[in-house]
């Protein structure tokens, strides 16, 4: 079914160079180190592997979300919820200081690199990205459910070396994964079973009485 060119966007001459200004700048994502380990244990993920995996993983697991979800916005919601991170930086998942100031940069970063977009652009990608934040629809809640998990899944694939470096405890686990299972109860068993478990086992996670 055909488009006429007002439609499709050919009516703005600036149009496309401003959808072409975001796509270059949201390049600066694959600059965006994380904190979790790649497979081989070698280096660490950056932002863009991060949200690439996230998307395939919503492709093949969505069968095991508590609801049933629109997987293409899932996905897309996955794609584009870490490109603040490109002014606001990572912040580590354990980093409670960083954590203070994370929504406020977070934002205005949200603000700049989106405002890059055609304003109907730039809604919908804001839009999309302030529902992840939020966390309260279904596909929301999904994707912040492979949001936990893909980290969990590597740190056990690379024997918890960053759960090591960083002498994680199993209660900063469970507290930052207190609503995982809202996206899907299945799949949070299976990686508290799988991944967590073992790695407390091996004392590669600290247990409570270590800690103390």
């Amino acid at each position: 079914m055909g488009q006429d060119k007002e439609t499709r966007g050919e009516g703005e001459p600036d149009r496309i160079r401003k959808q072409f200004d975001f796509i270059q700048e949201i390049d600066k994502e694959k600059f965006i180190g994380r904190q979790t380990y790649l497979t081989d244990g070698n280096r660490k993920e950056n932002d863009a592997e991060h949200a690439w995996h996230m998307a395939i993983m919503t492709f093949l697991l969505a069968e095991y979300s508590n609801e049933e979800i629109d997987v293409l916005k899932t996905m897309a919601m996955l794609l584009i919820h870490d490109i603040v991170e490109i002014d606001a930086g990572d912040t580590y998942a354990y980093d409670e200081e960083a954590k203070k100031t994370q929504k406020e940069r977070e934002t205005r970063a949200a603000d700049r690199i989106f405002g890059l977009l055609p304003g109907d652009q730039e809604k919908k990608l804001k839009d999309l990205w302030q529902e992840f934040e939020e966390g309260r629809t279904k596909e929301a809640k999904f994707a912040r459910t492979m949001d936990n998990l893909q980290p969990i899944m590597l740190n056990a694939a690379t024997d918890g070396k960053a759960w090591e470096e960083h002498q994680v405890h199993l209660s900063q686990i469970l507290k930052r994964n207190e609503k995982t299972a809202d996206g899907s109860r299945f799949l949070w068993k299976y990686a508290y079973e799988n991944f967590i478990e073992p790695n407390v086992k091996m004392k590669k996670i600290q247990s409570e009485k270590s800690k103390q």
